[in-house]
């Protein structure tokens, strides 16, 4: 599996998403299933195991596909366009970085998913950078820096009230042991990000291409605070735990006819047509194939001509092989013995948390699912915890710590797969970049084996320091 993977992203490099690990895992697939025959599994029961993990990818999947819908309908509807106007008015070129992850862990925090952020603000940041002329990669970093931290801070976050409902803690509790060590993780990852802004140097070409960059927008788009009540409402509809399927596409229909308003223009020059068919055809157009525009601007046509379901089928293409292949391999008993052999290197408390760290990042590598790599290893490590009398909040601390923070990093984990759909940009090429994500699984460890803030269970089920 190692071997034909690491081949497939040297051939192919950023690319290798676009069919090659597809077919890699499908080929993983086949041979794991050899050695399940060799072992006296059937067919039949490797094929309902296999289903069995593609069903838990339907949500996603559908979301997905809702995304790229939304995204063709707020280039359409003026929403992007105009955060884009503003942002260009507002940031900074020097700060634009420390400032993109600082916003989006504020959004995050009050709406608790990392994916809406980067779907909506995360959306529009890209863009801004590419009017500033600077890198897309570090801004993706950036913005799924200050998504994740935000999502695991916030109490409405899914992954937020997982973590802690399988290691038996309290949510609150669980989010202030987090505090120790991811508040330090993200000021080193903004200071990080400001040192770079600062370094990048500014000069009369860069404001020359965002003076165009705006003035194009402004002549072919209306610009209005208006446009971005569609983003608002969506943020709204995530703070109120609206499912995500139903607000997405609600608010992409929305926007469709929020544009037949503020955008008609936009929508005839689209269209080719004022006909009625023709611009009901044009809406229709943007949800399934996304949003196209020609400016004379390359810079403004290649960043707003997106979106669109179809944009997302390759996603759904890695998702369904990764799923294939997780399949076997539970099926077999691969991830099992995979576990069991961590067992035998738990000595101490630090070696411990490092062991289910290490968990963690295998389930999100072999399954490619966040809810997994929070579940496995929360009821493989929970009674070795309680044995060790740890509080519960160290093992939750740890599943968010580990499963949580590299989901986005694995191309094939839904996370990754999204964010790198949503922002358009390779999870190798924004992965160095993820200071956030990085920074935080080794001050986790660093605290581990230095036992610093390691809770110790209490005979009332309270908790206190070890250090006391």
């Amino acid at each position: 599996m190692v071997s034909l993977m690491g081949a497939v992203i040297a051939l192919f490099g950023s690319d290798s998403l676009s069919g090659a690990t597809q077919v890699a895992m499908m080929v993983i697939a086949f041979f794991t299933t050899l050695v399940g025959f060799k072992n006296g599994i059937s067919w039949l029961e490797i094929e309902q195991s296999i289903i069995a993990s593609s069903v838990k990818t339907t949500g996603p999947n559908l979301i997905f596909l809702s995304v790229g819908a939304l995204i063709g309908s707020l280039m359409l509807s003026g929403a992007v366009p105009s955060l884009l106007y503003y942002g260009l008015n507002i940031l900074s070129p020097s700060y634009f970085y420390p400032l993109s992850c600082l916003i989006c862990a504020l959004v995050a925090i009050c709406i608790g998913s990392s994916w809406t952020t980067a779907a909506t603000v995360g959306v529009a940041l890209m863009g801004v950078s590419y009017g500033f002329e600077l890198s897309p990669e570090i801004t993706a970093g950036a913005v799924i820096s200050g998504s994740y931290f935000g999502d695991k801070m916030s109490p409405l976050s899914e992954t937020t009230n997982l973590a802690p409902s399988i290691a038996g803690s309290d949510l609150f509790d669980h989010i202030r042991h987090m505090i120790w060590v991811s508040v330090p993780s993200f000021v080193i990852a903004v200071s990080l990000f400001l040192v770079i802004g600062l370094q990048t140097p500014i000069t009369q070409g860069n404001q020359h291409s965002i003076d165009a960059f705006m003035q194009t927008l402004s002549q072919h788009f209306v610009i209005s605070p208006i446009n971005l009540l569609p983003i608002v409402l969506l943020l709204g509809l995530a703070i109120k735990k609206t499912p995500a399927f139903i607000a997405i596409i609600g608010i992409s229909l929305f926007s469709c006819v929020f544009t037949l308003i503020f955008q008609y223009d936009v929508l005839v020059n689209f269209a080719s047509s004022t006909n009625p068919a023709a611009i009901f055809k044009a809406m229709w157009q943007v949800l399934f194939d996304g949003f196209s525009i020609q400016t004379h601007n390359p810079s403004v046509d290649s960043l707003l001509s997106r979106g669109g379901m179809a944009s997302m089928v390759n996603m759904v293409w890695l998702v369904i092989a990764s799923m294939m292949m997780t399949g076997v391999l539970e099926k077999i008993g691969y991830i099992e013995v995979l576990l069991n052999v961590l067992m035998k290197f738990v000595r101490s408390t630090g070696s411990l948390i490092a062991s289910t760290m290490a968990t963690c990042l295998s389930v999100n590598i072999v399954t490619g699912d966040q809810y997994m790599s929070l579940v496995l290893p929360g009821h493989m490590w929970k009674s070795e915890f309680k044995k060790r009398n740890l509080a519960s909040v160290n093992l939750s601390r740890t599943l968010e710590d580990a499963g949580t923070l590299s989901s986005p990093l694995i191309p094939w984990n839904a996370c990754g797969v999204f964010m790198a759909g949503t922002l358009a940009v390779a999870t190798f090429g924004y992965l160095p970049y993820c200071f956030f994500n990085l920074i935080n699984p080794v001050v986790a460890l660093l605290f581990a084996f230095m036992n610093v803030k390691i809770l110790k269970r209490r005979k009332t089920g309270k908790t206190k320091n070890a250090q006391a």
